[in-house]
Formats: C-alpha cells, sequence, structure tokens
C-alpha cells in the first residue's frame, strides 16, 4: 500500500494496521526518516534547516512507488508492505517517510526495507528545498543514494 499526503502518521498505529490479524508473519522492518535540522551546503559545515519544503508530481509520484514496492514484492515474499511520504511544509524532527516490510523471515523484510528506501531517495518524484537563515537550496541528488541503488540493478546479473 502506497499514500501521499501531507498529514504526519503515526508509526505505531500503522504497523499495527498492517499486521492486524495476520499470523503468517514473521518479520516487520521499518524506516522513519525525518527531517535534520541541518544538513551540507556546499561548505565544510552543515547549514542549520528552519524548514524542508517537499513537492511531488501528483498521479506520477503514486505511478513510481506503485511500481517500486511491486517491484519489491517480486523480489522478496513479503506478506505486506507500506510507503508513506509525506508532502508540503515540515520543521526539524518531523516525519517524511515511512517504509514498512513485513515477511515471514527477516531478512527479506530487512532487504526489501532497504531497497524501497533506496528507489525512494534516486528515483521517486520528490523533490525537496531546504530552508535555513541565509535562504533556500533544492536538494539535488546525491552519488552515494545513487551507488547505493546500483546494488539492486539485476543488468548485470543477466549479462554473466
Amino acid at each position: 500500500m502506497i499514500r501521499v499526503q501531507q498529514n504526519d502518521f503515526d508509526i505505531g498505529a500503522e504497523i499495527e494496521a498492517l499486521r492486524a490479524g495476520r499470523t503468517d508473519i514473521g518479520a516487520i522492518v521499518s524506516f522513519t526518516g525525518t527531517v535534520r535540522d541541518t544538513a551540507p551546503h556546499g561548505g565544510a559545515k552543515d547549514a542549520p534547516i528552519t524548514q524542508m519544503t517537499l513537492e511531488h508530481y501528483p498521479g506520477m509520484t503514486e505511478k513510481e512507488l506503485t511500481r517500486i514496492e511491486a517491484e519489491a514484492n517480486e523480489r522478496w515474499p513479503l506478506q505486506a508492505s507500506l510507503i508513506v511520504h509525506r508532502t508540503g511544509a515540515l520543521k526539524p524532527g518531523e516525519n517524511i517517510v515511512l517504509v514498512v516490510t513485513a515477511s515471514a523471515h527477516r531478512h527479506a523484510a530487512f532487504e526489501a526495507a532497504q531497497f524501497l528506501m533506496d528507489f525512494l531517495k534516486t528515483n521517486a518524484p520528490f523533490w525537496k528545498k531546504e530552508d535555513g537563515p541565509e535562504g533556500g537550496d533544492w536538494v539535488d541528488a546525491r552519488e552515494s543514494d545513487d551507488d547505493a541503488l546500483k546494488r539492486w540493478d539485476k543488468s548485470d546479473e543477466a549479462a554473466e
């Protein structure tokens, strides 16, 4: 299940709803991303952040998140999965994203959660602007996020 929303989410309530009435789940892995109060802005030190604004392309975003979630369910034996991503203006300490994966065994749940987050950081159509005392900056893609995504590339396996 995927949701893109402005409202905050309750992590515990989301996990409980996902597992309600299920006895086939042996492992639940969750990742919650939150807004930090500092971020690198090209200098040697992190700059203060007073607000992060997340924008998205409605319709396209949900389609891409659905595709990513379906791929995770093809790669691993998941009983359930959830992606909740917020948009709008967020303050430091607020929740941005929740990824939950549930499987009979922990290995699949851990790998699927990491796969989903790696794809969210690189391929999901979200744009982030970090505002601070010196103004705002749109966040560029990071090479480290692209590198993390490469480990999931199946095209290398097909070429061997």
